[in-house]
Formats: structure tokens, C-alpha cells, sequence
């Protein structure tokens, strides 16, 4: 076969050296052949047969008459012969990651003998990595991340004495890491998490070089963390998170001064953490959460002075938290849920103007709740249910403009629930009060909560009625208002109409659905029809003066858009740089009809956190959806290079069925528009909330449960490359014709500040996961 193929070769050449001619002299013949061959059996799209410089090709750097490098990255390639490319000897430099490639890695690679970079990450290459890698003897890097890959790590791979990196996560292998790879004395970096490999973590494994990141998460590795992990002082990024470990926390931990990120959770880890913790003063993340950690949590801790995120949860702990974190200025996140922690909230702590998540539950704290509770600007979520706190819930609490979420149930709370709790317009995640002593109405203000989800006031000795106020509450799925004494007619709402009868249980004076009782009092249903008669008649005069006003104002905006549609033919800002991705759009394409249309109001679709999104119809008769981007003014005059770079790798890598990626952009002098595909048929919020209301839209139960998979099928991939998406919401998530979501604003995380390579300190790691180790390896977290 190897005979056949070279004469194939051969033959190809022999038949184009006259169409080849003298241009190609400065790539010999033979690799042109080579290339010639790949061109045809791979499909390689932008190598262009009409053209003689070889070396000019997509993807193809040359020196010294060969090629040196060759980068098929993110085209989505899926068939040909890949053994071809071991005939292009002199390769130091082979990409084909984020294609579609399956079947074997070719064994043949391993004739690459100069070969220093190998990324084959994002195919589905199957069956077991070739040993004869293991003769690559200059490879310096090998990814071959996120395939089908099966079967043990080859030893031969040990005997890689110049590999810098290697990266062999998310794949099916399995067996022991060979003790070689702790031989490689240059090794920096090994990321190997989500796989199924068993066994101990090598002992040797850091001793012998400089090993920088060890990343194993999502494994069934057993025995304990090696000492000599921390030997050599360089590791940066740990993280064992859900293996079968045991035995303690080593104190060598403390040798690692710059330790950015140690995560080791859901393991069988026990003991204390070390004192020696606190010598570790660079560090930012720490989660131990889910083992069976044991005593005080140390206040060496308070030392970490940029320490962002401190996860304990569900372990033995005891005692009280040191006073001391009230020094964490830096401190986002703080989680000792599930211990056996006592004590009052410690006032300091409340003070920490970063804090982003408080979450004590399940604890057995006591005292009360403290004034200055919302003393953090930026709290999102207060998570203090199955505690012992007592006293009332201060008016304070409605300080917390920011939070998502607040759950207080499972506590000794009495008094009246605040009104000031409707002045946390934010909460969307749940408001939890259930199981507490609280007493009195519900506040009417609690109506103005329109973005809450659930809802749970359940098991308290709350009375009157339920307010009707609560039917401005739209986003309302989840309620409970069970073992209370409230009485009347259940609101007629949706959401409580939808709900299980089980949710208004236990309150003697209730009646209507979902109860499925009748009410009685025909005087309260007389009296609300007078109401809502006054109230017609009151509406009516009222309307008549509106539709006057409207017919006004309606005429005033049109005459001021045609003043500004003029003002904006006169004078475009000025383009600094565009590209349009998509080959067949490009005909016809006008930058200015996108100018143009992002400066009228009238072409407005929506508005969102970071941009707003206008309707744009090309001289070809397509329709984009222009998406500008908001304060974005001084960063594109710094980074307008990066941002343009940026925006066209994020175009091949985040190519996926349900991730809406940009098919084009122009940056402006104060501006950057993303373009895309229109989908016409709207958002998943108006999907949901536009169903009562229009035909088209019938949301049953098998649709959404496949918009749902959807969804978390493109976000599952965002994450997979290292990019969080900033603003998921049902706005952001567009649907076609066939309900098929596709996520929007991909690209935002990456492009809002290029100076950074992510948004934010939690855009790539979070409160839970891995740092993805092309960031952690090149220190770019």
C-alpha cells in the first residue's frame, strides 16, 4: 500500500509539473505533489488549484523548500487520507484540531520525526493513541483532547524526554498513568480529566521537572496526593476534583507560593486543611467541598490576600468562621454549606465589598440576621436555610438590589416579612421563606418580583389573603403557600392555576383552583364585579385621552426618525476594519446598508445587557441580524487589531448546531457590529411568554424538553473551549423554524475586553469546573 501511494504520488506529480511550471521553485516538487493529493482527498476549502504559490495556501508555512507547518484548524473536515501528511517530513508544526476527523490516528504520524507541535483536540478520533508517537522525540506539545480515544496511555509516550505539554483530556482512557511520564524532566503542564483512568497519581509525578499544572478532574484515581507534586515549588493549577483520593491535604501544599488554583472536592480526603495554606499567597481558587474534611477551618486562610473563591461545602468542619476573612477584599465567593459550623455571621465578613456568594445552609448557626447583611454591593446570592437564626428579618434586606437569589427557610425566623423584600427587582433563581415562624400578610410589594421563578412561603403562620398583586409576577413556574392561614379566593393566575393543589394545602380559609373548591362568598364576588365595573368606566375616559396622546406623540417621533434617518445618510462613521465570512454572502454585501440600519431605531429586534440588535436587509435581498455592542468605545481604539482577530478565530472554533456564531463584523471608530444569520421566528422568551398569545406558538412538553438539551448542548461546548457565556437568558437564545435553539452572544465574554483573554476573574474557572489548560498552561486564566 505504501509503494501504491507513493507512485499515486508520483504519477500526480508527473502529470501537473507542466501547469506547476517556475513559480514552485521555491517549494520542491514533490511536496507539491503532497499537497496537490491532500487538496483532493481531504477537501481542504481556500486551497486554490488556479494557484502556483504553494506556500501561500491557508494553513501552509514553508521554509527551506518544504512545508514546516500545517494548520487545517476549525474547517470541519471529515474524510480523506490523513497518512499523507507523514509524507511531508519536515513538519515541525501539525494542527487538524476542530474537524470532524474519525476512525484511527494515523501511526504514521510518528515518521514526523522533526514534529514539535501535534493538536488533533476536537475530532472524534476512535480505538487507542499509536504508540509510535513515542518516537517524536522533538515534540514539545500533544493534544489530543476531546476524541473517542480508548485504551491505556502508551509507556513509548515516556520516552518524550522534549514534551513541554501534554493535554489527553475528555476521552474514554482508562488503566494507570505510566510512572514515565514522571521521568519527562521538561513536562509542564499534563491535563488528563474525563477519562476513566484508575490506579494511584504517580509518585515521581512533579519531582523530576517543573511541572506547572496537573489537571486529573473526572477520574477514578485512588490513593493519595503525592508529596512531590509540590517538590520543585512551580506547580501553579491543581486540580483532582471527583476522583476515589484519601488521606489528607500533604502540608508540603505550602511550598507552592505561587499556587493559583487548587481544586480537590468530591474526594475521600480527610483530616484538616494545613496551616501551611496560608504561605500560599497568589492563590485564588481553593474547593475541597465533598469529602470528609474534619476541624476548625483555619484563618491561615485571611493570609491568601487574593483569594476569590473558598469552597468547604458538605464536609465535618466544626467551629466558628474566623473573623479574620473579613480581610479577604478580594473574596467573590464563600461556600460552607452542609458542616457543623456554629456561631453568628461574623460582622467583618459582611463587609467584604466583593462578596458575590454567601452560602451557610445547612449549618448550625445561631443569632440573628445582621443590619448590615447587604453591606456587599455586588451579593447575588444569600443562601442561609437550616440554620437556627432567629429574630426578624431586618428591613435591610431590601439593600440587596442585586440578588438572584435568597433562601432564609429552615430557621427560627419570626415577625412580618418584609415589604422591602419587593425592592429586590432582581431575584430570579428563588426566594425561599418556608418553615420558619413568620407571621402577618404577605406584602403587596412582593408583586413587583416579575422575574422570579419560585416562590416558597410554605409552613409559617402567615394570614390574610393572597395578595392579587402577584399576578404582575409573569415569570413565576414554582409556588408554595402549604400549612399557612391564609383565606379567600386563590388569585386567578396562570401560575397558581398550573400549580399542584398540594402547593395551597393547609390553609383552612382558601378556595378556588387549584384546590377545586368553591367559594362561597358571593358579597366578595359582588362587590369585585362592582369594581371592575367602576373601574371600566374609569378606564374607558382614560383610553380615549391615551389614543389622543399616542396619535401625538406617534407623530412627533416620526417627523424626529426622518430628521435623524437624514442626519445618518449625511455622515457614516468612519470603518477601521470588516470581514464577511460566509463565501456566499459576499456578493451583494454592503458595510454601509449595516452602518445605516445599526443607526435606526425603526430596525430595532431587541436589546439586551451587552448589545442591542438591529434588522438589516443587503442589495441581494438577505437579511442579517446586526448585533452592536455597547461601551465599547475606548477599548476598540486600544484593541481594534485583537478584537478583528479575535472575532474571525471565534467564527471556526465556535461552529456548533446550537451556538449562533458571527458570519461577519465591522469595527468602526467607536463601534463593533457582529453579524448573523436572522432567525425570524424570534427568541425562546417569546417562544414562552408570547404562547397565550399567538397561534404559532404551542410549547408542549417534548419541544421544550428538546429546547432544553439544546441549549445546554451549546453551552456544554462554549465551556469546552474555556468561554462562559455572560448573559444566558431565554433572550438570548434564538429558535428557527423548527424550534432548534441556538444560543446568541458567544462571542461576548472574549471580545468585550481583549486586553484579557476572558471578561471576568469567574469567566473561565467559576464557582466549579477546570481550568482549561490552553489558558492555564500559557498563565492567560
Amino acid at each position: 500500500m505504501a509503494l501504491l501511494r507513493f507512485l499515486t504520488v508520483v504519477l500526480l506529480g508527473l502529470m501537473t509539473t507542466s501547469y506547476l511550471g517556475s513559480a514552485q521553485e521555491d517549494l520542491n516538487l514533490y511536496e507539491q505533489t503532497i499537497l496537490l493529493t491532500l487538496r483532493n482527498e481531504l477537501a481542504i476549502p481556500g486551497w486554490n488549484l488556479n494557484g502556483s504559490d504553494f506556500c501561500s495556501w491557508h494553513g501552509i508555512g514553508c521554509s527551506q523548500s518544504t512545508v514546516k507547518k500545517l494548520v487545517l484548524s476549525g474547517l470541519w473536515l471529515h474524510k480523506g487520507n490523513l497518512t499523507l501528511i507523514s509524507e511531508l517530513k519536515s513538519l515541525n508544526w501539525l494542527d487538524l484540531s476542530a474537524n470532524n476527523f474519525q476512525g484511527s490516528i494515523p501511526p504514521a504520524f510518528g515518521q514526523l520525526l522533526h514534529l514539535q507541535f501535534l493538536d488533533l483536540s476536537f475530532n472524534i478520533f476512535k480505538n487507542s493513541i499509536p504508540k509510535e508517537l513515542g518516537r517524536l522525540q522533538n515534540l514539545r506539545a500533544l493534544n489530543l483532547s476531546h476524541n473517542s480515544l480508548s485504551g491505556p496511555i502508551p509507556q513509548e509516550l515516556g520516552q518524550l524526554q522534549e514534551l513541554e505539554e501534554l493535554f489527553i483530556s475528555s476521552n474514554r482512557l482508562n488503566g494507570s498513568i505510566p510512572i514515565g511520564l514522571g521521568n519527562l524532566t521538561k513536562l509542564k503542564a499534563f491535563s488528563a480529566y474525563e477519562n476513566k483512568f484508575s490506579g494511584f497519581i504517580p509518585g515521581n509525578l512533579g519531582l523530576n521537572s517543573d511541572l506547572t499544572m496537573l489537571i486529573l478532574h473526572t477520574n477514578q484515581l485512588e490513593g493519595v496526593i503525592p508529596e512531590n507534586l509540590f517538590a520543585r515549588k512551580k506547580l501553579k493549577f491543581l486540580v483532582l476534583t471527583q476522583n476515589r483520593l484519601i488521606g489528607y491535604i500533604p502540608q508540603s501544599i505550602g511550598n507552592c507560593k505561587g499556587l493559583w488554583s487548587v481544586r480537590i472536592g468530591e474526594n475521600r480526603l480527610m483530616g484538616t486543611v494545613p496551616k501551611e495554606i496560608g504561605n500560599v499567597r497568589n492563590l485564588v481558587y481553593f474547593e475541597a467541598n465533598n469529602n470528609n474534611l474534619s476541624g476548625e477551618i483555619v484563618s491561615e486562610f485571611s493570609m491568601c490576600s487574593n483569594l476569590t473563591l473558598l469552597n468547604l461545602a458538605s464536609n465535618g468542619l466544626t467551629g466558628t468562621i474566623p473573623r479574620e476573612f473579613g480581610l479577604l477584599t478580594n473574596l467573590q465567593e464563600l461556600i460552607l454549606s452542609g458542616n457543623s459550623l456554629i456561631g453568628e455571621i461574623p460582622l467583618p465578613l459582611l463587609e467584604v465589598k466583593n462578596l458575590n456568594k454567601l452560602d451557610l445552609s445547612n449549618n448550625k448557626f445561631n443569632g440573628t440576621i445582621p443590619k448590615n447583611i447587604c453591606s456587599a454591593p455586588g451579593l447575588q446570592y444569600l443562601l442561609l436555610e437550616h440554620n437556627s437564626i432567629e429574630g426578624e428579618i431586618p428591613n435591610e434586606i431590601g439593600n440587596c438590589i442585586k440578588l438572584l437569589e435568597l433562601s432564609l427557610a429552615k430557621n427560627q425566623l419570626s415577625g412580618q416579612v418584609p415589604c422591602e423584600i419587593g425592592h429586590l427587582t432582581n431575584l430570579q433563581i428563588g426566594l425561599n421563606l418556608s418553615y420558619n415562624h413568620l407571621s402577618g400578610n404577605l406584602p403587596r410589594e412582593l408583586g413587583k418580583l416579575n422575574q422570579l421563578v419560585s416562590m416558597d412561603v410554605s409552613n409559617n403562620q402567615l394570614s390574610g389573603r393572597i395578595p392579587l398583586s402577584f399576578i404582575g409576577m409573569m415569570s413565576l413556574i414554582d409556588v408554595n403557600f402549604s400549612n399557612n392561614q391564609f383565606f379567600g379566593q386563590i388569585p386567578a393566575f396562570l401560575p397558581f392555576q398550573k400549580s399542584l393543589n398540594t402547593s395551597f394545602l393547609g390553609n383552612n380559609g382558601l378556595c378556588g383552583n387549584p384546590l377545586n373548591t368553591r367559594c362561597g362568598n358571593l358579597n366578595l364576588h359582588n362587590n369585585v364585579h362592582h369594581y371592575a365595573n367602576t373601574l371600566a368606566v374609569i378606564g374607558s375616559g382614560v383610553a380615549i385621552i391615551i389614543s389622543v396622546s399616542i396619535v401625538v406623540v406617534q407623530f412627533m417621533v416620526r417627523e424626529n426618525q426622518e430628521k435623524a434617518a437624514k442626519a445618518v445618510e449625511e455622515r457614516l462613521p468612519m470603518m477601521i476594519a470588516g470581514n464577511v465570512f460566509v463565501e456566499n454572502l459576499r456578493e451583494g454585501f454592503d458595510f454601509d446598508v449595516v452602518a445605516k440600519a445599526a443607526m435606526k431605531d425603526g430596525n430595532m429586534l431587541r436589546e439586551g445587557t451587552f448589545s442591542t440588535v438591529y434588522r438589516a436587509e443587503m442589495p441581494s435581498g438577505t437579511i442579517l441580524s446586526v448585533r452592536k455592542l455597547k461601551s465599547v468605545d475606548s477599548i476598540v481604539l486600544q484593541y481594534q487589531g485583537k478584537i478583528a482577530r479575535e472575532i474571525e478565530k471565534l467564527s471556526k472554533k465556535l461552529s456548533h448546531e446550537n451556538l449562533m456564531s458571527s458570519v461577519g463584523f465591522a469595527i468602526y471608530e467607536d463601534t463593533v457590529l457582529l453579524l448573523h444569520q436572522h432567525f425570524p421566528d424570534g427568541t425562546l422568551a417569546q417562544f414562552l411568554h408570547e404562547s397565550t398569545k399567538r397561534q404559532e406558538y404551542k410549547p408542549d412538553w417534548r419541544t421544550r424538553l428538546s429546547i432544553a438539551i439544546g441549549v445546554a448542548k451549546g453551552l456544554a461546548f462554549l465551556h469546552s473551549m474555556a468561554i462562559i457565556h455572560l448573559d444566558i437568558s431565554s433572550s438570548n437564545v434564538l429558535l428557527d423554524s423548527n424550534f432548534k435553539p441556538l444560543v446568541a452572544e458567544v462571542e461576548i465574554s472574549r471580545i468585550l475586553d481583549p486586553s484579557k483573554e476572558t471578561a471576568s476573574i469567574t469567566a473561565v474557572a467559576g464557582s466549579f469546573g477546570y481550568i482549561p489548560p490552553g489558558n492555564a498552561s500559557r498563565e492567560r486564566v
